[in-house]
């Protein structure tokens, strides 16, 4: 349980999506439990958890302690309909889940619902797993699909996913070079092993490629060992979603190009195990190995070797291979990036402190530990973090995503932890104080000062603290001085004083002509998924401030800003409207020609949604969901105001 003591707590923590108000009054206006509580339990029980308060008003961001009168009845009606299986399909609420909270003479009932275990989810109501199954997102509670309820019961019986017997294949389906490679490895890390006596198949049978079910005798060819070992048209019949993907960039920011890719082009087989030895060579080729002796020896690896082969292997032996998203490894000269398909089954904060390990292809991990690779019991994101702490580089960055589908994303950046420059600034602004700071805010800080600004989801991928820590952390800093706030709630951003990154209020000083026709709404991280009303967004009150082509000039952009046709010169605007035709004219069009207009459409200015909306002929939420959001996910296109994600006057450009 947290602590509440008074009102500016209620204010601080209201902006975490783990934490929900409810006024809870009841007719009689002693208390009841709301019927949408339950709705909120399903949802943050199928997600990572949270707390709802009860007896607190919630009115456009200002809270109001109402209390709750007869708290007896209320926690009496929280258990009775928790436990009626009619209603909640499990219940997760202990006595020690519920607390009352004194606040200016009246109570309040905060209540903790935990993150349900894997073997429970879905948690649903009213015995409808279809069409009552509730997740998290942000601050709202919504549907979920049926896909992802399918895949929450699939979680829920297969302890490992790689497990299963294929009906239909045999050794035939298995690639003989890959296993045979896969051997030389084994022998070069355990010479002494006694399979290494067994011929090949015996091999592949001890690895767990092949196994017997005792219970109905079938035996036969494993998931993991055709998605380990392989053939390319063996693997598409048993995961027709299975994709894996290298890719390698000259440049920090660029767009799509790369210099080198690795994917099944039908020149290698495409399996687990020669995508990861050919990868992993190429993640390491221009990695220093510093002169470093072990009992006289000199070591061949540093520990940043290690650390990304075991973020290799972590991203393998994760992924859920019915989901949607493939394999993609990245690798520039800033970072290395790694994507795998679904959530994490331990949330991240648990993965990062170690310990805990819930493997969802544990066969395959296990091949990889019989050649030296990958870690046991939990360790591994910790030493992934060892290392780049090691290489003295900034700490990696693990998180979720749920749309456009599930994934799991880390990203190693090999920038220095805290430049000699960033030292000298820090301490020119605050001098010994910044010192005094604990290590997580000065971690906070370091951050805002390196990236330009800091939101609470960057700060919670810097800690396996709780998301409330992080969330009454930020406030305390600005009390101090070391940061200073802008937008409110979900859309809050943190930087140094003096320093604050422009925002669309900075640069669009005049109000927008047509605001009231804004329906936006904050529902996803990176962009907002409403609809745009209006046709005609105007950020200007004159033509002043602009370009030959009628493009909003801004000295503190970096690039014109188009964001009205109307203004733009007539050769202009029918040179956009050539170059997007293709997408009004046809109603179904490629994904990757949809990318392409909008390369060459953001190519040299920023673009509001609301004009592409109109050249492209397709709604602004389908815009943003499909195409721009994966596209700045990919590194592909920038925001205009990359701290305030979520604005109505976002604008997008090339990379």
């Amino acid at each position: 349980m947290f602590l509440i003591s008074d009102l500016l707590d209620i204010q601080a923590l209201s902006e975490s999506a783990e934490l929900e108000f409810k006024l809870a009054q009841g007719v009689d206006g002693k208390g009841k439990v709301p019927d949408d509580f339950w709705r909120t339990y399903s949802a943050m029980a199928n997600a990572r958890g949270g707390y709802v308060v009860l007896g607190v008003r919630e009115k456009r961001g200002n809270f109001t302690v109402e209390g709750i009168i007869d708290t007896a009845t209320v926690i009496k009606q929280l258990f009775d309909i928790a436990n009626n299986k009619k209603k909640v399909n499990v219940n997760l609420l202990t006595e020690h889940s519920v607390q009352c909270v004194s606040l200016g003479g009246k109570t309040i009932v905060v209540v903790e619902i935990p993150s349900a275990r894997r073997e429970q989810k879905p948690i649903f109501l009213n015995n409808q797993p279809m069409a009552e199954t509730y997740i998290r997102r942000h601050e709202g509670d919504c549907h979920c699909s049926e896909e992802q309820i399918r895949r929450m019961m699939a979680e829920q019986v297969e302890d490992s996913r790689d497990d299963k017997i294929l009906t239909g294949f045999d050794f035939s389906d298995i690639d003989q070079d890959s296993l045979r490679a896969y051997r030389n490895l084994f022998t070069a890390a355990k010479p002494q092993h006694p399979w290494l006596e067994m011929d090949i198949f015996d091999l592949f049978k001890s690895l767990g490629g092949w196994r017997k079910d005792r219970q109905n005798g079938t035996e036969g060819v494993t998931l993991a060992g055709i998605l380990m070992f392989g053939t390319w048209s063996a693997i598409q019949d048993a995961a027709p979603n299975y994709f894996v993907d290298y890719r390698e960039r000259d440049e920090a920011q660029s767009d799509a190009r790369w210099i080198d890719r690795l994917y099944p082009d039908g020149s290698w087989s495409g399996n687990i195990f020669d995508f990861y030895r050919r990868t992993y060579r190429k993640l390491i080729t221009d990695l220093k190995v510093p002169f470093e002796l072990q009992d006289g020896i000199r070591l061949d690896e540093s520990r940043a070797h290690e650390a990304i082969r075991e973020a290799l292997v972590n991203t393998l032996v994760h992924a859920d291979y019915t989901g949607r998203s493939s394999i993609l490894i990245i690798k520039r000269p800033d970072l290395f990036g790694f994507r795998n398909p679904g959530l994490m089954r331990v949330p991240p904060e648990i993965a990062i402190k170690g310990g805990e390990s819930d493997c969802r292809n544990r066969r395959m991990h296990q091949m990889f530990l019989m050649i030296g690779a990958g870690e046991r019991a939990g360790s591994g994101v910790p030493k992934i973090i060892s290392g780049w702490k090691w290489a003295n580089w900034r700490t990696p960055k693990l998180y979720e995503k749920t749309e456009p589908s599930e994934q799991t994303l880390l990203e190693l950046s090999t920038v220095s932890l805290i430049p000699r420059e960033v030292t000298e600034l820090l301490d020119a602004l605050f001098g010994e104080r910044f010192h005094q700071l604990d290590d997580f805010e000065r971690m906070i800080v370091v951050t805002a000062a390196i990236e330009g600004w800091v939101n609470h989801e960057r700060a919670c991928q810097l800690t396996s603290k709780h998301s409330r820590d992080v969330t009454l952390t930020l406030p305390k800093l600005v009390d101090k001085g070391f940061l200073v706030s802008s937008g409110e709630k979900r859309d809050k951003s943190y930087s140094l004083p003096g320093m604050e990154p422009p925002s669309p209020e900075d640069v669009f000083a005049n109000a927008l002509s047509a605001a009231h026709n804004l329906t936006h709404s904050g529902s996803d991280l990176t962009h907002s998924d409403s609809d745009l009303t209006h046709s005609e967004l105007n950020l200007t009150d004159s033509h002043q401030g602009r370009d030959g082509n009628g493009r909003f000039i801004h000295e503190l952009l970096d690039k014109p800003f188009i964001d009205d046709l109307e203004v733009l010169s007539v050769e202009f605007r029918a040179y956009l409207e050539d170059l997007t035709a293709p997408s009004r004219a046809h109603r179904r069009l490629d994904t990757e020609a949809m990318k392409d207009l909008l390369t060459g459409l953001c190519n040299g200015h920023y673009l509001s949604v609301s004009v592409m909306e109109i050249l492209l002929g397709r709604k602004s939420q389908s815009i943003r969901q499909n195409y721009l959001k994966p596209m700045v996910d990919a590194k592909q296109l920038k925001l205009a105001f990359p701290n305030k994600p979520n604005s109505p006057k976002q604008g997008y450009t090339l990379s």
